[in-house]
């Protein structure tokens, strides 16, 4: 005869495994929110540009030489770039005129390839050396010119500083702002609103392009212009800002 305790035991154990059979049922889904897509934006773009004189002058001051021993080519180029670099150092001034050597190449010169072998033949040398000044001073650059007489003119070209450049582009940069802020302005009003909140911006300088563009100057110096200097006119560059994003007009 069972006892109360087994009783008791078997009636929980059938309670637990109805439990565990029963179908679980799910939860309903939550609804989804709705997206909230923005309204009234426009879409705008300002731009300004400004004109500055270009204020770094180069110079490229370079000379060739060729020979049957390439050694010998070699320490041509090497006298003549040190002479020449002598000279230059000795107005050197940081951001005025800045003096550093350029391109250095010694190549040979082959002619007709070998009849058997048809090897390529190396008839001699040709090497090239190259001087840059730069910098503000114009004057004493262009001076510089009619000093060295161991390389020759082989380019000019005038820019502008970074300094120059950077001031020129915050100045830009703050006009194509005021100009895209105005902008919004008036076309929020004109749709009927009071104003408008700034949603993105983007602010991007196009750097400078020259307005009268000098062509490379070319040209090798003769015994008659060693003591004259290289006559120089600053041109002009424009420097551009551009200011793209959108904006939201409000009542």
């Amino acid at each position: 005869m069972p006892t109360l305790v087994s009783v008791f035991r078997l009636a929980l154990l059938a309670v637990l495994g109805a439990a565990i059979s029963a179908p679980m049922h799910a939860q309903p889904a939550m609804p989804a929110m709705p997206m909230h897509n923005p309204s009234n934006i426009v879409h705008l773009s300002a731009s300004a540009t400004t004109e500055v004189a270009m204020d770094w002058l180069v110079i490229v001051f370079s000379t060739s030489r060729e020979g049957s021993d390439a050694a010998a080519v070699q320490t041509q180029l090497r006298q003549a770039l040190e002479t020449a670099l002598t000279e230059a150092r000795k107005g050197a001034k940081p951001g005025q005129l800045e003096v550093r050597t350029g391109n250095f190449a010694l190549n040979p010169r082959y002619g007709a390839p070998q009849p058997r072998s048809n090897a390529p033949t190396i008839t001699g040398w040709v090497g090239s050396a190259e001087l840059v000044v730069e910098g503000r001073d114009s004057a004493a650059i262009a001076a510089l010119t009619g000093r060295i007489t161991t390389l020759s003119i082989a380019r000019v070209s005038q820019s502008l500083s970074r300094e120059a450049r950077e001031k020129v582009e915050a100045d830009v940069a703050a006009q194509a702002i005021a100009r895209f802020r105005t902008r919004a302005e008036a076309v929020s009003r004109q749709f009927g609103f009071a104003g408008y909140t700034l949603r993105e911006v983007q602010v991007n300088s196009a750097g400078e392009a020259p307005v009268d563009p000098q062509p490379m100057m070319m040209a090798r110096a003769s015994r008659a212009m060693a003591d004259e200097s290289l006559p120089v006119a600053a041109g002009k560059a424009a420097v551009t800002a551009n200011v793209s994003g959108s904006v939201q007009m409000t009542k």
